[in-house]
């Protein structure tokens, strides 16, 4: 069951945030929808069209190394990863889903950069759609917790 979390309502002003969103094509009509959810969150925190880059990638298995090659840049003030690794009747999406989640923590606590979590692992099709929509959407999720860790006063003074 989800949960809304009322802290995540506070709106801020982003306007000199860089900010990078990271999506997998595969499952992209699942992926497009979190990544127009990152941008709402985006747009109504002030964050500027021309600081946003979006970097598309095969799948999620090549998420972190687009977020190291975004953060090795240091441009950017945060990162948003997206992407949907749905289960099949292999081992395959457990071996997917613990290295993309490992390689996205490697990156993060490596170049002190927050990266929002917006990889979504589901068992089917039904529970990803109901993580991608206007109700629930973990590419806002993710998006609002890059925002958070940006302007978290310890996190910040540790980072900058």
């Amino acid at each position: 069951m989800q949960r809304k979390n009322k802290a995540n309502e506070k709106l801020i002003d982003g306007s000199k945030l860089k900010i990078a969103i990271v999506v997998a094509k595969f499952n992209a009509d699942i992926t497009e929808k979190m990544l127009q959810g990152a941008l709402e969150v985006l747009r109504i925190n002030k964050v500027k069209k021309n600081n946003i880059e979006i970097v598309w990638v095969p799948g999620a298995y090549e998420i972190p190394l687009a977020c190291q090659k975004l953060a090795q840049k240091k441009k950017y003030d945060g990162l948003v990863a997206i992407g949907c690794v749905i289960k099949g009747d292999t081992d395959h999406y457990y071996y997917i889903s613990q290295e993309v989640s490992r390689g996205i923590m490697d990156v993060m606590l490596k170049f002190s950069l927050p990266i929002g979590f917006g990889v979504i692992t589901v068992n089917n099709l039904k529970q990803a759609k109901d993580r991608a929509n206007e109700k629930c959407n973990k590419g806002k999720e993710a998006t609002e917790a890059v925002l958070d860790m940006t302007y978290a006063v310890p996190f910040k003074s540790i980072v900058r």
